[in-house]
């Protein structure tokens, strides 16, 4: 009687506890994700930035003002107004190995988190198998002639882990978050890459400009050189008055070779960016085909949280790591695994048909990690650690952002004032050469003050064109700095969603 009693109790306890397990299905162990409260002063800069900046005569001189809350948009280099670079980059962006890896690596993330959510389904697997066997015959059975014979068996097996404390969803959760991840990171290619080909092509023309400079003071130092050769052949002058001149045309002429060789190495870069140089050749840019943008859009912090791709990025890794958190938890509770083997196994094709050989199993087993040296422990505490690790990267990210942002805004105000000047020194400078020449050609200077007005015109010269490149490149860093406004572009790339207003 005890044992009558008994039995049932265990089946009902066990048939109680699987229930009451399925029915847990919707919920998941670990923490909910939610983005961190990170207190972010709402300025960049401890003493307030100029509304506008100083401005000059010539290339890249004109005053800009900051526009706060101005929205950046998705092709920010058309601002420049330069067609050819345009051209390039749009080259750029189909032909790129670095963009379509990242892409492809999008791709692969979305794929990875439908095969993650396969695993809610059960799983369905069919086998067939035909058999021909022979038995001893002092294992005969009465009647049974035959010691051979032929077994078909056709068979389903179902298997079903019901996703009782959401491990399986944590895992889906942390898939999406590293396909998002993936999706920020093709964004932040894509930064990189316009980025990095307008300052390359700035850069070019800067190199270019210089090379200009160059050769314009080659070309006046020769001039000088050839006054001084005419002076002493009639006399007026004697060798070691005209060897200054010559040391100086040496010098100019040497720094022309070094600036050539840079000039061919940023070629070499836009080629390497473009990723297929053969079909668009480099253009020939010059500083004066750049446009400076007089108006800068200016994000607040906390809006530049949701528009920096790695600072997203971040945010994703910091997701990931919370789903993980879940998992290792529910890596550590009891598990139910469903399984149904329907079935016929027949002598002959023929048989299948026939009432009478079907066969089928149903089981169910739930299962409880008792020991295994504390492995599972560690690892949940692992994923603790990661989260929080993942914390600290996201604050890193954040705080490096706003550096960005403030250096560039400070560059931007800081280089304006050099330009400025830097115009005003060459003015200066080429007025004092014209003077000086003019004056050594009567006798009215003496050759130590011509050879160091042409010095400090060569400098300024140069200066100059390093000040209005340094211009460019700072607009360059402000719109790198604030996310380059990937938010507002229209084409996803393909497969991902849209991109998410910031």
């Amino acid at each position: 009687m005890t044992r009558r009693r008994t039995t049932p109790r265990l089946g009902s306890r066990v048939t109680a506890t699987g229930f009451a397990m399925i029915t847990l299905a919707g919920c998941a162990v670990g923490p909910d994700y939610h983005r961190p409260a990170l207190p972010v002063n709402n300025r960049y800069a401890a003493t307030p930035l100029p509304t506008q900046t100083a401005g000059a005569e010539g290339v890249a001189g004109a005053a800009q003002s900051f526009r706060p809350g101005q929205d950046i948009p998705t092709q920010w280099w058309e601002l420049f107004h330069c067609p050819a670079l345009n051209t390039l980059i749009a080259h750029a962006i189909t032909h790129s190995p670095s963009l379509e890896s990242a892409h492809q690596a999008l791709l692969s993330a979305q794929e990875g988190v439908a095969a993650q959510k396969g695993a809610l389904w059960p799983n369905i697997s069919a086998s067939f198998n035909p058999t021909r066997n022979k038995i001893s015959q002092g294992m005969g059975v009465q009647g049974f002639n035959s010691y051979l014979y032929n077994l078909h068996t056709l068979q389903l097996n179902i298997s079903y882990l019901p996703d009782v404390w959401g491990s399986i969803r944590r895992q889906i959760e942390a898939s999406d978050a590293q396909r998002a991840l993936a999706r920020y990171q093709l964004d932040a290619a894509y930064l990189s890459l316009t980025s990095n080909l307008v300052n390359a092509a700035i850069q070019y023309a800067a190199i270019q400009g210089q090379i200009e400079a160059t050769e314009g003071v080659i070309a006046s130092a020769r001039a000088i050189l050839d006054i001084n050769e005419q002076q002493k052949h009639f006399g007026d002058m004697g060798e070691r008055d005209v060897t200054p001149q010559r040391v100086l045309l040496a010098q100019a002429e040497q720094s022309l070779p070094p600036l050539r060789q840079q000039l061919a190495a940023q070629h070499d870069l836009i080629d390497a960016l473009t990723g297929d140089g053969s079909d668009v050749p480099t253009p020939d840019f010059h500083l004066a085909d750049f446009h400076l943008p007089t108006e800068l859009p200016v994000s607040l912090p906390l809006k530049l949280i949701d528009q920096r791709p790695d600072i997203r990025a971040a945010e994703e890794s910091l997701h990931a790591a919370s789903a993980q958190i879940g998992v290792s938890i529910a890596n550590r509770l009891p598990s139910l695994d469903l399984v149904a083997t329907p079935g016929l196994a027949a002598n002959h094709f023929s048989q299948f048909a026939t009432p009478g050989y079907g066969t089928w199993t149903l089981a169910a087993m739930i299962t409880q990690p008792l020991f295994d040296g504390f492995t599972l422990l560690h690892r949940e505490r692992a994923a603790r650690n990661t989260y929080k690790m993942a914390i600290e990267d996201y604050r890193n990210a954040i705080v490096l952002a706003i550096q960005n942002v403030s250096d560039a805004l400070h560059a931007i105000s800081n280089d304006a004032d050099t330009l400025v000047a830097a115009a005003k020194a060459e003015e200066e400078a080429r007025k004092n050469l014209d003077f000086a020449r003019i004056g050594n050609r009567y006798g009215d200077e003496s050759r130590v003050l011509l050879l160091t007005a042409q010095q400090a015109e060569m400098q300024t010269r140069l200066t100059l064109v390093q000040s209005q490149a340094g211009r460019l490149s700072d607009t360059v860093g402000l719109f790198q700095a604030l996310g380059g406004g990937w938010w507002n572009s229209k084409t996803p790339p393909e497969g991902a969603a849209p991109s998410p207003k910031p």
